[in-house]
């Protein structure tokens, strides 16, 4: 997921589509500061990476959550970001997260150009029970660009814990290049691309035609729905679902930029 300062609160624009409401998770270590260690970095696109550490007390979390990073230089120059969990929470003592390489971002750009295996971070989490998915409920995902980070999360532990409960994947990438975690993605998932496509595979945003068919053959009990990726992004796939019958109060919303 990109990365936003936390010195603050964010600022969120209003949207008849935001909604209240959260699962129940435990946070009571969540204001606990932990070493991470970094392990492993995989490239994912041209300009976003996976970045694996190790966090031996990490308590567990709920596919959707996040955590707050930070780093210290060496003057003493502190910078905090949030940043979605991409790991499963079966990944017992390690966390994942995937980082675009934001232009002039201060966090993303240190990761990106600086950070090897064997450097520390710290981290405090897992944050926010909002965007958190149980595997108890039918899930129907919507994502773009990073945005696809907390939801790889959910379909990562779908398989892992082997559910039944249906889960379904859309996600929107300007083109193959650019689709992060690529080879991943199962009959769960249909890419939709924007700017290029395989040969064969139609152009263009995310449409009534990707989403009514979904809506159309709900499970029973329908979907709950989970949309995250840019505030364009997160306003269109909101107004796609609600138009093909999906109910507000069961759409949770993660947006950034």
């Amino acid at each position: 997921m990109t990365e936003t300062t936390v010195t603050s609160q964010p600022f969120v624009p209003p949207t008849r589509f935001a909604v209240p409401g959260r699962i129940a998770v435990g946070e009571g270590t969540a204001s606990v500061w932990q070493t991470a260690t970094l392990t492993e970095i995989r490239r994912e696109t041209p300009r976003a990476a996976t970045f694996r550490f190790a966090v031996p007390d990490w308590a567990g979390h709920l596919p959707g959550q996040h955590l707050m990073l930070r780093l210290t230089a060496r003057d003493g120059y502190v910078a905090q970001r949030h940043y979605s969990i991409a790991s499963p929470p079966d990944d017992a003592g390690h966390i994942e997260l995937t980082l675009d390489h934001v232009e002039g971002g201060e966090v993303s750009g240190w990761f990106h150009t600086v950070a090897r295996p064997g450097d520390e971070v710290r981290v405090r989490g897992p944050l926010s029970g909002f965007f958190a998915w149980p595997g108890d409920r039918p899930a129907l995902l919507l994502g773009a660009g990073s945005g696809v980070v907390p939801l790889m999360s959910m379909v990562r532990h779908h398989r892992a814990r082997g559910l039944d409960v249906p889960l379904r994947l859309l996600v929107s990438a300007r083109g193959p290049r650019e689709l992060i975690y690529a080879d991943e993605y199962g009959a769960e998932t249909t890419p939709v691309f924007t700017r290029g496509a395989p040969e064969g595979v139609p152009v263009g945003r995310m449409s009534a035609a990707h989403v009514a068919p979904l809506l159309a053959d709900a499970p029973p009990g329908g979907w709950e729905a989970y949309v995250c990726g840019s505030n364009g992004f997160a306003e269109h796939a909101s107004r796609l679902l609600v138009a093909a019958g999906q109910p507000v109060d069961r759409i949770r919303i993660e947006r950034f930029g």
